[in-house]
């Protein structure tokens, strides 16, 4: 098959696509995180079992498909519809009742699986941490004590986080070529089971909005200013609207299923560009002399607060383990509640909203911390390491700019 047939056939394979992903969004109000293209493709509401069929149709027919015969992008192109609705077709299942183990479930919408770590892995790293912190007592009683001392006042949260996002924006704009016009507004709101969510609207604007239900500590604005904003979703949402879209005319990029291997990528990209915008010492130098006096605290108290934090991020995948157990009903609610207090190090009313993002999101949880680890990987083993920022960014473009899955970065 010739280049511009074969083009034309993922054209109108990839509008398939685009139908049946908004199909499910009917079935399932969080499944489509975006959506701005053609209206002309959001068609009639259909029962998941004619979903089903015709996805099932439509991915034989990519399989028909000769990659051998496509360049790099297109081969990039052509792997990632197919993924994408072989992901659909097992969030099609679960809608219709199919049940799967936390493991299994990832595997089948996010192209991943992480790794499991026994209670002992987190109880060292836990007397690691009670060595770094200050008085006596439980571990998590004493980190809950520590990090009191250094939550966001909410009169200053909105000054705080606007100076976060500027710097992020900055740094971000010095590597990445950022859309004209692109743009972002922050809400603050209540009543959510996660502490930050960006909503990209096309033309390369964004709704970024911060939940306020329980304290925001020093280490959150940074990070949600790169994770929601530069050079995490944002610009993720905007290069791909900016050179698939507009450029390409690849329309299948104009909708996002939050429940599919996509996520990974946005999410470990996210996370990891927080370290790709604030790498080292150079986050700990900024918050000591911007973001720590603009929330009324001792920037003296930065370095401390930050080689604590750096312990803390090691009990990441505790979050996946108490979700795993619960999903996979070997832990009850109470009993995750009480190992994201122990091994997780978070407060009663956090652990039980983290418990409610579980009932929601599921499995989830892993795009954040084996999608940053992936990323790091991926970009560090193609030579991307911190000593070579300029290569470093480039991989990180062309990584957020391009059609890509998890299975493509091992």
């Amino acid at each position: 098959m010739k280049q511009n047939s074969t083009s034309a056939a993922l054209t109108r394979l990839s509008e398939s696509y685009i139908r049946l992903v908004l199909a499910v969004g009917a079935h399932d109000n969080d499944y489509v995180d975006a959506f701005y293209g053609p209206e002309s493709l959001r068609g009639e509401p259909l029962p998941l079992e004619t979903i089903r069929k015709r996805a099932a149709g439509t991915i034989a027919e990519l399989k028909t498909l000769s990659p051998t015969r496509m360049d790099g992008m297109m081969q990039l192109r052509h792997r990632y519809i197919l993924r994408q609705l072989q992901s659909l077709l097992a969030r099609v299942d679960m809608l219709g009742g199919k049940k799967l183990t936390f493991d299994e479930e990832s595997r089948s919408l996010y192209d991943a699986v992480a790794p499991a770590y026994p209670e002992e892995h987190f109880r060292e790293i836990l007397a690691e941490l009670g060595d770094a912190l200050p008085g006596t007592g439980g571990v998590p009683e004493r980190f809950e004590a520590y990090r009191k001392e250094f939550v966001i006042p909410r009169e200053k949260l909105d000054v705080v986080f606007s100076a976060a996002i500027d710097e992020s924006r900055k740094r971000t704009a010095r590597r990445i070529g950022l859309p004209d016009g692109e743009s972002f507004t922050v809400e603050y709101v209540t009543g959510k089971t996660w502490s930050g969510y960006n909503w990209f609207k096309g033309n390369s604007h964004s709704l970024i909005q911060v939940n306020t239900d329980l304290p925001i500590t020093m280490d959150r604005a940074v990070d949600l200013a790169s994770h929601e904003g530069y050079p995490g979703h944002h610009v993720y949402n905007s290069l791909l609207e900016s050179h698939l879209v507009r450029e390409r005319a690849w329309l299948e990029f104009t909708v996002y299923p939050l429940f599919s291997p996509q996520s990974l990528i946005a999410e470990g990209t996210a996370n990891f560009g927080i370290e790709m915008a604030f790498p080292g010492e150079e986050r700990v130098e900024f918050e000591r002399e911007i973001l720590f006096p603009l929330a009324g605290l001792p920037g003296t108290r930065a370095a401390q607060y930050y080689r604590i934090h750096g312990l803390f991020l090691k009990l990441a995948y505790a979050g996946n383990e108490a979700a795993r157990g619960y999903l996979d009903g070997k832990l009850t609610r109470e009993q995750a509640v009480e190992y994201l207090m122990n091994y997780a190090l978070m407060s009663a009313d956090r652990a039980m909203q983290r418990t409610k993002f579980f009932d929601q999101y599921r499995s989830y949880v892993i795009n954040y911390n084996l999608g940053q680890d992936m990323v790091k990987r991926y970009i560090e083993s193609a030579g991307g390491v911190p000593r070579k920022p300029d290569l470093r960014w480039k991989i990180f473009e062309e990584l957020i700019s391009s059609p890509r899955l998890p299975s493509g970065l091992l």
